[in-house]
């Protein structure tokens, strides 16, 4: 351990680098010996961890020991997978444009078809269709039965942190005071009535949401949903310097605030599958869940995408569908579908290595993106978690602590899973379904006029002229939602807006108009108010405008 305590292992890489103490020691092994080192060196460290997760799991209450263990089993495992994997999950030279299929074969295509032609099977397999031709197959007259086989589960481990909330993002008020929560149940409770149907909603909590979701839930007692719970596993972070958990014991409290993290949505294969749940929807004859992140208010329940799944039209039933839609320039580090090894895979920019960023962004050439809805089949599901063949690629996400300390924390992505299930298909859906709200501009987009609400669904007003949303960019005064509110006496009529740009300390008095592109900026010092019934059209505002009452 004398040899290990003068070595440091990149956490990003899992690579080891020695010291200048012992360099000469290592230049004069083999290759094979230095092979046989770091593997001396990854066992000392995996058994150091194993020690300190033993320690941790002895102060577990009785009743959280099972529960406990399963999570640091789990950990372990990714930690394991964490220290084998070398270098870029993904070979550049490998990944390739997925087919898409335009809706009818080419010419060529149809004088050469053949039932074993490998290019045709990658087509009806692994192709990347158009909605407007799934759409086009229209619905069956059993809707009812199609939608008595759907589950829908709603990632709802965030906190509203990001936009200066305390608790879950989920019951963020973001319209005519309905919470994320509101609308999504909402939208479930009008599939239940008007098809007479029977979806449950399942939330997917984590440690930070759990207690503070489920004290609002009963305010849902009276509706026509069934809801139910279950969190995501919970790990240790771990020191960058060191790898070693921060963690000393399993409370949140005291020194262990910080200590734990909810390891991203990847982990809704094993959670959802310990939790019990799978197996009794299963047993109530659901076939597939729809999963989406909830703060996408754009991720309702698709009914044409629900029936191509139900009824496939080659008779091959498909285990896992990822809507996909058009990049702009906003989404250009978005994770892109790509074809690799003749399999649909999911690409992050994390993944790409530095010399082709600039070629992974390029709309040209990868012009899609996830959306993180996904439709993914239960039996499959259960098969690859039992067979522990549910293969996604390591997240390494460094953090810093408030008290300085460096720490990194290991992820997956629910997505990422893609390659691991059979006749998975992309498909790439118009931008309405996709409407997240990460931020305030986000808000201030879903909260006027551009959108109508009706049963929990936001739709783009038909006075809209242009199908796209305008670009906001609501500088640091309007960050918290507290503060951005308090800035807005009414939201402004967006409806014929471009482009809109605030910095500073910017008021809006109410029945604004923004049209066009609006660039308004106070400068330090400065402060501007936009006056009531005031119309921007094409304008830059700047400097100092103050409305007194007198």
């Amino acid at each position: 351990m004398e040899l290990y305590a003068q070595m440091k292992i990149n956490p990003f890489t899992s690579t080891c680098f020695i010291s200048p103490k012992v360099f000469n020691l290592s230049k004069a092994m083999s290759q094979d010996g230095a092979s046989q080192f770091q593997e001396v060196i990854r066992q000392e460290l995996e058994l150091s961890v194993k020690k300190e997760l033993e320690k941790i799991l002895t102060t577990a209450p009785p009743h959280e020991f099972e529960h406990t263990k399963k999570d640091l089993d789990g950990f372990r495992k990714l930690f394991h997978r964490f220290l084998q994997e070398k270098g870029p999950s993904v070979d550049w030279g490998k990944i390739q444009r997925p087919p898409e299929d335009s809706g009818s074969p080419k010419k060529s295509e149809k004088r050469t078809r053949v039932a074993s032609s490998p290019l045709r099977i990658l087509r009806e397999s692994h192709a990347i269709q158009p909605y407007e031709k799934i759409k086009a197959r229209g619905l069956p007259d059993n809707i009812s039965s199609v939608l008595n086989k759907l589950v829908v589960v709603k990632l709802n481990g965030g906190l509203g942190t990001s936009m200066g909330c305390k608790g879950p993002k989920s019951l963020i008020g973001v319209r005519n005071e309905n919470t994320f929560l509101d609308l999504t149940v909402q939208q479930i409770e009008h599939l239940n009535k008007t098809y007479n149907t029977d979806v449950p909603l399942v939330l997917m909590n984590s440690f930070n949401t759990d207690e503070d979701t489920k004290k609002i839930l009963q305010k849902y007692n009276h509706c026509r949903v069934k809801i139910y719970t279950f969190n995501q596993s919970r790990y240790p972070r771990i020191n960058k310097e060191s790898l070693l958990p921060v963690a000393k014991n399993v409370s949140f409290s005291g020194e262990n605030t910080e200590a734990w993290y909810p390891p991203g949505h990847g982990d809704i294969y094993a959670s959802f599958y310990n939790s019990g749940l799978l197996d009794t929807f299963i047993g109530e004859g659901k076939e597939y869940i729809f999963v989406s992140n909830i703060d996408n208010l754009g991720a309702t329940v698709d009914l044409y995408i629900l029936n191509h799944l139900m009824n496939p039209p080659n008779g091959k039933p498909c285990e896992f569908v990822m809507e996909v839609t058009n990049k702009t320039r906003a989404d250009v580090k978005g994770g892109t579908l790509t074809q690799y090894e003749g399999k649909l895979r999911l690409v992050e920019i994390a993944q790409v290595p530095k010399a082709h960023v600039d070629e992974f962004k390029s709309v040209s050439k990868f012009k899609i993106f996830n959306t993180n809805n996904l439709w993914i089949s239960l039996a499959a599901v259960k098969r690859l978690q039992e067979q522990n063949a549910i293969d996604m690629e390591i997240i390494v996400n460094p953090k810093t602590l408030d008290g300085g300390l460096n720490v990194i924390q290991l992820e997956t992505a629910v997505g990422a899973a893609i390659k691991s299930f059979e006749n998975s298909l992309g498909i790439n859906v118009p931008r309405s379904r996709f409407l997240p709200v990460k931020t305030t501009s986000d808000l201030l987009l879903v909260m006027s006029n551009l959108y109508s609400l009706n049963a929990g669904s936001l739709t783009m007003s038909e006075k809209r002229e242009f199908p796209t949303v305008p670009l906001v960019k609501l500088g640091s005064s309007f960050t918290k939602v507290q503060d951005y509110l308090r800035r807005f006496e009414s939201i402004p009529d967006m409806l014929e807006l471009d482009h809109l740009t605030v910095s500073g300390d910017v008021t809006f008095g109410k029945n604004v108009s923004l049209k066009g592109t609006v660039i308004i900026i106070a400068n330090h010092g400065d402060r501007i108010d936009i006056p009531p019934g005031a119309v921007l059209e094409n304008k830059i505002v700047s400097g100092n405008l103050r409305i007194l009452d007198h």
